[in-house]
This record gives C-alpha cells, structure tokens and sequence, in this order.
C-alpha cells in the first residue's frame, strides 16, 4: 500500500510540473498552423428545388459572367449562349426570385454584362411554384446584396472575340448601399460582327419530277448593342429599368447556286429599342404588389437582288405595348406556408408589312392580348426530411385568334436523408407562339427559300415530370418525362405548286421525350477538378399534318461533356481548362441532324493587388465542330443543309475590380415573342 502511495504522490507531482511548464511557457512558444479541410457542398435540396453553390464550381474556370457560368450547373447546357434545361422542355431565368419579364435576347444580354462576383447562389426548380409567375422550371439567380459597410463596389470589363470577324466590348457593374437604400448599375457596350454559312442541296418535286436546287448562303450582321439595368430600392419599395438599344444593325445574305446569285441586305430604319420600367413593394402584412410597363420598337427593310437586278423590297414594323400587374399574399399556418395570388397582362402589337415590288400582300393591324390568372399554393416541411410544395393556377388567354381556359398545376416533393436526397417534380404550361407570327408575314432569304408566318399557329399544353437523386450532396442523376401536346416546329417544306423550299412554324400532334442525365463531379483536391455529365434519351415527334404530309420519327441520343480545370499549386493566381462535348445524330420534327462534338480550352490569370485585376483567354470550339448537316428524307422530301457557322472564336477579357469587388474563394426558357425576324 505504501508503495502505491509513493508511485501515487510521484504522478501527481510529475503533473504539477509539466502543467506549470506548460503555463510558463504557452506565451512564449507558436503552435504550429492547424488546417482543417473540408469538402463544401456543391449541391443541397430544399423544398423541392436544388441550390447550388455555381461560385465554387466556376472559380477556377474562366469565367467572368453569370451567363457562362449557367453552363457548369448540374443539368444545365450552354449551345451557344442559349440556355438549356436537361429534362425540362423550356426553363424560364429569373434574378433574386423575381420574373425579369424581358425578350430572351436582352436578358442574356443583362447576365452577360453581369459579373460572375455578384453571384451568390442559384436555384434550380424543374416545377417552380406559381408564385414566382413563372410556369414550368426556373433558374433563380440570387445575387449578393450590397450592405452600407461595403460603400460603392464594383468592376470594369473589357472584351475582345475574334471568331470570322472580330467582336468587342466593354461594361460597368456597381453597386452600392446607404442607410436604407441599395443601388445597382450595370452598363454594357458591344460592337458584334458575325458570319454564318449554310450549303443547302434541294432535290424539289414539282412536275412529276425532281429538279436539283443548290445553294451557298453565306450571312453577316452587325450592330451596336447598349444594355443598361439600373435598380434602386428603399426598404422593401424596388424601383427597376432595364434596357436595351441596337443600333447600326445591319444583315447581309450573299447566295450563289442553281438559281443564280442573290444579294439580301435588312436595315434597321431607326434603332431597335427595348425599354421596361418595374416597381415592386412588400407590405408589413406578407402582400407583395408589383407592375411594370414594356415599350419594345423595330423597324426594318429588307432589298432582294438578284445580280443587279432589284426583284422585291419590303418594310416591316413592330410596335409593342405591353401592361403587366399582379399581387401575392403570403401566410404562415402553423407548420403550413399558404400562398396565393392574381396578375393581369395586356400587350398590344402594332405590327406591318408594306411590299413595293411583290406578289405577297400587304398587312398592317394590331393584335391585342389579355391574359389573367390566379393561383393558390401551399409549402410544408414535415418530419423525417420530407418536404411538399404545390400549386394551381387558373389562366384565361384571349386574342383575335382563339380564347383559352388553362389549368396548370405543379407539385414539387422531397425527401432527405443523411446521404441522399430524392425529388419529384411535375409541371404543365401553356406556351404561345410570337406575336409576329400570328401576323402571317412573309420573309423572302431568296428567290427560292421564303419564311411564312402562320396565324393559325395554336399555342400548346407541355407537360414535365423529373425525378432526381442527389448522394452526397454533389452527384446528380435526373429520370425524366416531356410530353408536348401540339408542341410547335418551324422546318423547311418542298412546295409541290412551285420551286418554292417554305420555312414555316406549324404545329405538330406531339413531342414526347424521356430520358435519364447523370452529373458527377471527381478530381484530385486543387490539382484537377473536372464534371462528367451524361445524357442518354429518347426523342419522338408524330405530325399527321405536315402541310400534305406526316411523318412520325424517333431516336435514341446521347450527349456527354466533359469539364477539366487544373492549377499547379493552391494558391496559384492561374489556372486551366479544358472542356469538350458530344452529341450523337438527332433529330428535329420530320428533319435527322448528325453527330456534332466540340473542345473548349482556356486560361485564367489573377494578379495585382488583392487579385483586383484579372485575365481570361479562352477559346470556343477549338476545331468548329459544333455545327450540325440537316437531312430530310421522307415522303418525297429530299433535302439536306450542311451549316457551317464559325462556332469557332476566341476570347480576351480584361476586368479590373474595385473596392473589394472581388472573387471569393467561392458571385424564360421564355421563348421572346419579340421581334420581326421570324
């Protein structure tokens, strides 16, 4: 016992010495740094929709605007900056929850023009619910807001792309906060110029017999684009313009073949403007009551030559006016969130089509159009992960032409569990056609090939069901369901009455897709990081009436991609990447179109101060692969057109960032109805 004593006694003072060496000498001596690394997650599911953490994905990637950085979402394709939804018909992009109601052409301008810094998180929602007003699935780009200890930040642009001419432009973001008010501007200036090339081959019957039409159409455009969105907002009272003026817009068409040489030129009369002022304001109560007004002008005239020879000329006007209000009410029900709410649109379209030298007729007439609906929805997180939000909207449309009833629900469900995440989506919407098709108007490319409105185009009911699986809040697999009930296509036609190839939007019987996309991310730490994304459905479109013919065709496609970016050390200021994509032969209505790949490669320099100053040379579509051979075969139909557009160009950007607008270690589809160049 007394040794235990002893051995006791002599632990205890060992103990007493070591801790008071320790608490003599903590001061002096420096611990070595503990880093403590961890994975952040790329993708999170909250009432049925999937945010994703797009800065961290996109921070080696150089990428400097929110519209290029849309192509590395999960399930999202960028073709040529026109965003794409995999399983999902149509999807509509709104900023900080709120429907931008602009043409599709200005708002991909305005993402362009913003910087990827501003970008805090997105949304994805396959079934958005009916209070963000938007039908089907939804993009929601959240921004950062400014706060007043930010004072003014911002960043300064400059772009260079030379693709067969050489583009370029420059643009102003800021922002800034004070007391109760924010500020936003965001300013861009661009002079494009662009080339295309189309080689048709036509074997046209007519006569009982076919007659071989060739053709070489090589295009140019050009213009000058200003794009200015500006905000202000004080408390919960938002006041918002944004804008868009093309001016110098001109078109050349220079075709040569069987039929002779053509000379096609458009001129802008006077500049395209687009311009929308919207005010929204939150009561204390949870009502949301907003408006907005839409002027949108173009007018041009078209010069068809044939040699020296001036065989028809034309002038086309549009003028649009369009009315846009409607109210929200929230409330909170216990562990229920119950939504519901109204909105009216009146658009009036003034549109015209004065021929000098022509057998088309003439039009000029205004087309009006109400659309009001109301919707009621409701949002619940239950225990054990499981989440519901669902919704009914009642639409009624009127025109001229037709007078529709529309019911559109939508339901959204979820389910988390520690490691996985499960989401059903199922929508349906209405989608109409553009207001200068209904018009009927005629467009001539050449003295062969025209484009024809069509006024007795139907809008259509589409239908959208996703199922997603998320592991592990990074890897993505989307099952999905389309289906479009007279869903719409404009495809190329053999006149039997004439040697006349027509362009014209019709409606089909329906478009039916299913499908099933895998996204997964992989690499090795900051060395690579790299996207692997697959794509693999079934695509079927049935017409029973294609002018005087049908055809019912199908296909099994795939696409794939692959993003790369690599740097050589954490806290290397550069870094690479390389991209490339594939898609298998496809098909578009009665039409087959082939195999079409691509490999993207750039490079990303932050340097100066802070990295306030940063450099990005990238190169699209290294060997100008992405352009597809379009064939038509069937039922007496002979036709096929190799396009040959410059999908090929590189870019330089220059940014300059201010006052600590800066990157962080990681910020509809609405078809336009606009527009006389259908």
């Amino acid at each position: 016992m007394r040794k235990l004593i002893i051995i006791a006694a002599l632990i205890t003072s060992i103990s007493a010495v070591a801790q008071k060496e320790a608490s003599d000498t903590i001061t002096t001596r420096q611990l070595n740094e503990v880093v403590v690394r961890g994975e952040k997650p790329q993708v999170r599911g909250e009432d049925g929709m999937m945010v994703v953490d797009l800065p961290g994905i996109v921070k080696d990637k150089p990428v400097n605007n929110i519209l290029e950085a849309l192509g590395y979402l999960p399930g999202v394709t960028n073709n040529n900056g026109m965003i794409g939804l995999t399983g999902s018909s149509n999807v509509t992009i709104i900023l900080n929850g709120e429907l931008t109601d602009m043409p599709l052409q200005n708002l991909y301008q305005l993402l362009y023009t913003t910087p990827v810094d501003r970008l805090k998180k997105v949304e994805i929602m396959y079934s958005a619910p009916a209070k963000y007003h938007a039908d089907g699935a939804v993009i929601n780009v959240v921004l950062k807001t400014p706060t007043p200890l930010d004072g003014l930040q911002g960043q300064v642009r400059a772009g260079y792309n030379q693709a067969h001419y050489a583009s370029y432009g420059k643009g102003l973001a800021a922002t800034y906060a004070l007391k109760d008010w924010t500020f936003d501007l965001n300013y861009g200036l661009s002079r494009t110029k662009s080339w295309n090339q189309e080689e048709s081959f036509s074997n046209h019957p007519f006569n009982g017999k076919h007659t071989m039409i060739e053709d070489n159409r090589r295009r140019m455009v050009q213009n000058w684009s200003n794009t200015i969105f500006a905000s202000a907002s004080w408390k919960t009272l938002k006041l918002i313009y944004n804008g868009q003026i093309i001016s110098d817009s001109k078109q050349w068409s220079f075709s040569s073949g069987t039929l002779g040489d053509f000379t096609n030129t458009y001129n802008m009369l006077s500049p395209i403007g687009y311009h929308n002022i919207a005010v929204r304001y939150i009561t204390p109560f949870g009502m949301t009551a907003g408006g907005d007004y839409t002027l949108y002008s173009e007018n041009r005239s078209q010069s068809l030559f044939k040699d020296a020879d001036y065989i028809l000329g034309s002038e086309s006007r549009q003028d649009i006016n369009r009315w846009h209000v409607y109210i929200d009410q929230q409330h909170q029900l216990g562990k229920w969130q119950l939504n519901y709410g109204a909105e009216y649109q009146y658009s009036e379209d003034h549109s015209s089509q004065h021929y000098d030298i022509s057998g088309n007729s003439d039009f000029d007439d205004i087309l009006r159009e109400d659309v009001a609906s109301f919707y009621a929805g409701t949002q619940q997180s239950f225990n054990r992960g499981v989440s519901l939000n669902a919704s009914a909207k009642v639409e009624y449309y009127h025109n001229q032409y037709q007078h529709d009833w529309n019911f559109i629900p939508q339901i959204g469900a979820t389910l988390q569990h520690p490691q996985s995440i499960f989401q059903l989506n199922l929508s349906t919407r209405r989608i109409y056609p553009s207001y200068w098709e209904l018009h009927g108007g005629t467009s001539h490319i050449n003295d062969y090939s025209t484009v024809i409105g069509n006024p007795k185009l139907q809008s259509y009911i589409q239908y959208d069901a996703q199922f997603n699986y998320i592991l592990r809040q990074k890897y993505v697999a989307t099952l999905y369901f389309q289906y479009g009930d007279k869903a719409t296509a404009q495809l190329p036609y053999q006149s039997p009455d004439a040697l006349n190839l027509i362009y014209q939007t019709i409606n089909m019987n329906y478009k039916r897709v299913v499908g099933l996309n895998l996204y997964a991310p992989f690499g090795t730490g900051y060395i690579w990081n790299a996207t692997a994304t697959a794509n693999v459905f079934n695509q079927r479109e049935k017409a029973d009436n294609f002018h005087d013919i049908n055809f019912d065709n199908r296909k099994w496609i795939f696409y794939g991609s692959l993003t790369n970016s690599f740097k050589f050390s954490r806290n290397n200021p550069v870094s690479l990447s390389v991209d490339v994509s594939y898609i298998s032969p496809s098909l578009q209505g009665i039409a087959d179109l082939s195999a079409i790949w691509k490999i993207d490669a750039g490079v990303k320099w932050l340097f100066g101060k802070k990295h306030c100053f940063e450099l990005d040379l990238k190169a699209d579509d290294i060997f100008n692969r992405w352009s597809p051979t379009m064939t038509i075969s069937h039922a007496g139909q002979d036709y096929r057109m190799k396009v040959r557009d410059m999908t090929s160009n590189l870019k330089l950007t220059f940014i300059w960032r201010f006052n600590g607008f800066k990157p962080k270690d990681n910020n509809s589809m609405d078809t336009s109805r606009f527009g006389t160049g259908r």
